[in-house]
């Protein structure tokens, strides 16, 4: 059986480490910062608008790594049968 295309399984883990440790707290800066500007412009933002966007922002994320995180939980599908 040949091997699949794409990042290995310990690759897929060390970019989701990367990924976790670093990207993921940026991108918090930049959704905050997003959020105090949008509350700045529009001061009387309904609290149900604000809910959708914070919603939106921290499901938008994680969808361009879905690739990355799948099954990196799991087992090493390469490793073999541990005796």
């Amino acid at each position: 059986m040949g091997k699949a295309p794409g990042l290995s399984y310990k690759a897929r883990r060390r970019w989701a480490l990367v990924i976790l440790l670093i990207g993921l707290p940026l991108y918090i800066v930049l959704a905050v910062t997003l959020t105090d500007w949008l509350r700045g412009r529009y001061p009387v933002l309904p609290a149900l608008t604000e809910l959708v966007v914070f919603v939106a922002l921290g499901i938008v994320w994680a969808l361009p790594f879905k690739f990355i995180f799948k099954g990196v939980g799991q087992a090493d599908p390469d490793a073999g049968p541990e005796d």
